[in-house]
């Protein structure tokens, strides 16, 4: 059975195992012939700056949004039941583990063409060491999308390299916050202006937004957010449309997230 002909919302979901490395509960499973990931409500720990049962909804706003920017930042995801109840799903992707474009790399090879230095540090040696990500159109449009969305959890094991070059963003659970909470390992752009194509996605996001009804992303939001947080993501959008550059760390929130990866 071929993914087109499986029903991903109403077909059976079976859990085959379980990804450790996660904090909150998920899952490996099958709809089909599909590989997803499960995430159920039930599963998710108690944050003390978001409201308790709400990971789930966001993820998938998150994925309304990258969408709507036309980028293809997440990869597909929705809200469905499962056997340990409702949660989100998440179309699996097999990622190119020979490729790093978040790294953690020696100082005498951080400032090397095509890389963008985040921070500085010294290792478990006390050898110094830097930061890094790629500087490629693919990551760039990952950070005005974390922007936009307000990701307070943008690790480097969060982008998945591609086989085929593309990067994709997973883990958007702690989004939408209406305060900024902006905490990425992709600040290497910082101040830069953002180039047209991104300006045009962002736009294309603001116009949604006053889209009511099911088929508009601000009905759609309205449905996973409270109004608060769909207004701030508007207001985010007019911000970024305002200043036309990469946004810089806000207040005194860590600018990265920890661990790293």
């Amino acid at each position: 059975m071929t993914e087109q002909q499986v029903d991903l919302e109403q077909d059976t979901l079976e859990v085959v195992g379980r990804i450790q490395v996660a904090s909150n509960a998920t899952f490996l499973g099958r709809i089909g012939g599909a590989t997803v990931v499960y995430k159920p409500v039930a599963g998710e720990k108690p944050l003390w700056d978001f409201p308790d049962g709400t990971l789930a909804g966001r993820e998938v706003a998150a994925y309304l949004v990258s969408e709507s920017l036309g980028w293809g930042v997440a990869p597909r995801t929705w809200l469905r039941d499962g056997p340990l109840g409702p949660g989100m799903v998440q179309l699996w992707q097999e990622q190119d583990r020979d490729q790093d474009p978040v790294d953690v790399v020696p100082s005498t090879a951080a400032r090397r063409d095509g890389w963008r230095v985040v921070l500085e540090g010294s290792d478990a040696d006390d050898e110094p060491v830097c930061l890094v990500h790629e500087d490629s159109p693919s990551l760039r449009r990952m950070a005005v999308f974390d922007a936009l969305v307000n990701n307070a959890d943008r690790k480097g094991g969060h982008v998945l390299p591609m086989p085929d070059g593309r990067r994709l963003g997973v883990d958007h659970g702690v989004t939408f916050h209406v305060e900024p909470r902006l905490r990425t390992v992709l600040w290497g752009w910082v101040g830069q202006a953002l180039l047209a194509d991104e300006l045009d996605g962002v736009r294309r996001v603001r116009a949604e937004l006053d889209r009511d009804g099911e088929d508009g992303l601000g009905g759609r939001l309205a449905a996973l957010l409270d109004d608060a947080e769909v207004a701030a993501l508007a207001e985010r959008c007019d911000r970024l449309l305002a200043t036309a550059v990469f946004p810089s760390p806000e207040r005194d929130m860590p600018a990265v997230p920890w661990p790293l990866f």
